[in-house]
């Protein structure tokens, strides 16, 4: 294949001027996102020094997401989008202003704070359904792998640069510069969502509700591409999360040596940012589905492999190998998602694409730690990557037979 089709498909920046400015605004407010979340853990931890203050700070952070993603998701299908997704990008603005403004005055009590942290994730718990469920009106259908595959590296990128440059933020002009920065990268995505026509569902509204968002649930259990994308999603993260475990690996063979310990998840990041780079290799077939379920595989296989691996360098060969294959994954899980779902279900199946996107990591950290406790480091890496790739290949030929 030539490099300039193995690279990545830049064409929806070029051939769509909404999407050009929707992506550039998602770059800015998740390079905000993230020089936040830095703030609000460093200000917890100078108010309480406290590793319990820090956890509740992630607690208030996720949990919005779990409780209210999929009233979220109704909401996203019953009305106007554009609309949604305005009224929770504001609101997310807001909290991040006012959250500048207690940074100045000196600062909230530590409970008021992260309870102002909670009210701006629920915020982002209706953004992220509707921004989903707006992707596939700003592309033609041939160009929405390349899209997915754009909005992954933009979210690589916050992830990598947007933690460094709230320390150095934080060290230039304190929590309050990082949380007024935060607040000001809203302005690039607002602009362009304002820029955008009305955007209601097609077909039947939903009303918002439990019946909305059990007959969301229903859709899922019914579609076999939809529910094997996210049960694939579920057996790479559940059985196979590795970062828990690094700590302990690297003190019992590596040495212990800090250094080693954060190449471990620079690994991973450097894997995830090559496959975005050359992901028109995936990107332009037609069906994403095997490479999904090849790329989950591939993510088990490395980790069972890190569970023996002898020298460092072997280590971080496999966990580069990982990142890329998680980076697969995501873009050909999305493009099955929402190639499948209908526009009328699309907010419902995005909220619920997020929640497994966000608990499913979690589980299998606490799945990975308690595992080692009572077997192995080695037993916990070795196991779940077979086992994730017996679910996957499990999935994949669920998947290719007759209905």
């Amino acid at each position: 294949m030539p490099l300039r089709t193995a690279l990545i498909d830049v064409s929806p920046l070029r051939s769509s001027r909404h999407f050009r400015r929707w992506w550039t605004g998602r770059v800015c407010s998740g390079l905000g996102g993230q020089m936040a979340l830095v703030a609000v853990l460093y200000q917890v931890w100078e108010t309480t020094r406290s590793p319990a203050w820090t956890g509740a700070a992630g607690l208030a952070s996720g949990l919005p997401l779990l409780v209210f993603g999929l009233f979220a998701g109704t909401l996203a299908d019953h009305g106007d989008r554009r609309r949604f997704y305005l009224i929770c990008v504001s609101g997310q603005a807001v909290c991040a202003g006012l959250l500048a403004v207690q940074a100045f005055a000196g600062g909230l009590p530590v409970g008021a704070l992260l309870g102002l942290v909670a009210v701006q994730r629920s915020f982002a718990a209706g953004a992220g359904p509707a921004s989903r469920a707006i992707l596939p009106r700003l592309l033609p259908a041939r160009e929405l792998a390349a899209g997915l595959a754009l909005n992954r590296i933009a979210f690589q990128t916050s992830m990598l640069l947007g933690p460094a440059l709230g320390g150095l933020l934080i060290a230039s002009a304190g929590v309050g510069g990082c949380f007024l920065a935060d607040a000001l990268s809203f302005v690039v995505i607002l602009g362009a969502a304002a820029m955008l026509p009305p955007m209601p569902p097609t077909g039947e509204a939903s009303r918002p509700g439990v019946r909305a968002a059990m007959a969301g649930l229903r859709f899922l259990a019914g579609h076999r591409a939809v529910r094997g994308a996210l049960l694939t999603d579920l057996a790479m993260t559940v059985l196979t999360m590795p970062v828990s475990l690094f700590p302990v690996l690297n003190a019992e063979r590596f040495g212990g040596d800090p250094r080693t310990l954060g190449l471990f998840f620079s690994a991973l990041a450097v894997g995830g940012v090559a496959a975005s780079l050359l992901s028109g290799v995936f990107t332009r077939r037609s069906r994403p589905a095997p490479i999904m379920f090849a790329a989950a595989a591939v993510w088990g296989a490395a980790i069972a492999l890190l569970g023996v691996a002898p020298l460092v360098w072997v280590a971080l060969l496999l966990l580069t190998v990982a990142g890329a294959a998680d980076t697969v994954a995501v873009v050909t899980r999305g493009t099955v998602v929402q190639t499948h779902t209908p526009d009328a279900m699309l907010g419902r199946v995005s909220a619920a694409e997020l929640i497994v996107g966000h608990s499913g990591p979690e589980l299998g950290n606490l799945r990975g730690g308690l595992l080692a406790s009572v077997t192995s480091t080695t037993f916990a890496l070795v196991s779940g990557g077979l086992l994730a790739m017996a679910a996957v290949a499990a999935l994949a030929f669920r998947s290719g037979r007759p209905r």
